[in-house]
């Protein structure tokens, strides 16, 4: 109950979006506020969230097979987005990507620790920069190639600053470069707003959603990887394949099927990949998620391997 309620409780700002849209029309204009936060506030989130915390390296296995985990999924994903989506590049991409672009942060850290407690906090963090360099730079290739070509995507990536700023967080992590404390307030408070406008732009382009409108094919393919493909391989290869400790395998595994994020709809508005089939795609997982980990939560209790909170 205590999950369903705090992802209940970050839907309050799509819902805002949603009005805001709705109360505002074309005075609220999605296209700036992305640019505002992809190219100014994300820089600053990613920066903050490499540097605000030391980075154990001891910890490498759970983003190791994070890392072969998506890039499998990928694999089955571009093979499945070859056989039925092969007319529209665009459709093509976004199967072949958003599945593996979840929600890491924001929802991956919360439940890990209300499984188990602290101790899930350096995992998931490592886990969740490695999804960082994963959206900066599949996630913008594979969401260019709906308009750009191969060149122009790989040129995509090193365009967006946010790479940088996680690149020159990481290394001064390594390095033990610290921040004056004074320095990171502003950087917290630039993080915070930009995980306030992306779920608000999300709840914008929700209104923009007109049922009769609704790619029930591109729905249906990415809800099957999402919450059958993707579980089955990540299942059998954490807890059948590997001999990983229970709580790491679980965390890895978590992380694996969490929703999709927000920043597909981000990425996919910036380059004109279809954003609202793709803000549908992140609504209905959102939605399918809660009821779907209460149903894994139960049956990893019930095969020991967690205990419910």
């Amino acid at each position: 109950m205590t999950i369903a309620i705090s992802i209940l409780s970050i839907y309050a700002f799509i819902f805002l979006g949603f009005m805001a849209k709705r109360m505002l029309k074309e005075e609220m204009n999605e296209k700036g506020m992305i640019l505002l936060s992809i190219y100014f506030l994300q820089p600053m989130l990613s920066f903050w969230g490499l540097s605000s915390r030391p980075i154990e390296f001891s910890l490498l296995e759970a983003p190791f097979w994070y890392l072969t985990i998506s890039l499998i999924c990928v694999l089955i994903s571009s093979l499945i987005a070859f056989i039925f989506f092969k007319e529209d590049i665009k459709e093509k991409s976004i199967i072949t990507i958003c599945v593996i672009i979840g929600n890491t942060g924001n929802l991956g850290i919360p439940l890990g620790i209300a499984l188990f407690g602290d101790a899930s906090i350096l995992y998931m963090s490592m886990i969740n920069i490695t999804n960082v360099f994963i959206v900066y730079t599949l996630g913008v290739f594979f969401y260019s190639r709906g308009n750009f070509s191969i060149k122009q995507s790989l040129f995509n990536i090193i365009k967006l600053p946010v790479i940088w700023f996680a690149s020159l967080a990481l290394l001064m992590n390594i390095f033990e470069i610290h921040l004056h404390p004074a320095m990171l307030i502003p950087l917290e408070m630039g993080a915070y707003c930009t995980m306030v406008i992306q779920l608000v732009i999300f709840g914008m382009y929700l209104y923009n959603i007109k049922l009769r409108s609704i790619n029930t094919k591109l729905l249906l393919h990415v809800s099957v990887i999402k919450f059958v493909i993707t579980p089955l391989i990540a299942g059998w290869i954490l807890y059948g394949l590997l001999d990983l400790e229970p709580m790491v395998a679980t965390l890895i595994f978590i992380e694996l099927i969490v929703p999709l994020a927000v920043t597909n709809v981000n990425l996919a508005a910036l380059y004109e990949c279809k954003p609202l089939d793709v803000t549908l795609l992140v609504f209905f997982t959102s939605l399918v998620f809660i009821p779907f980990f209460i149903l894994i939560s139960n049956l990893l209790h019930y095969l020991n391997i967690v205990s419910m909170p």
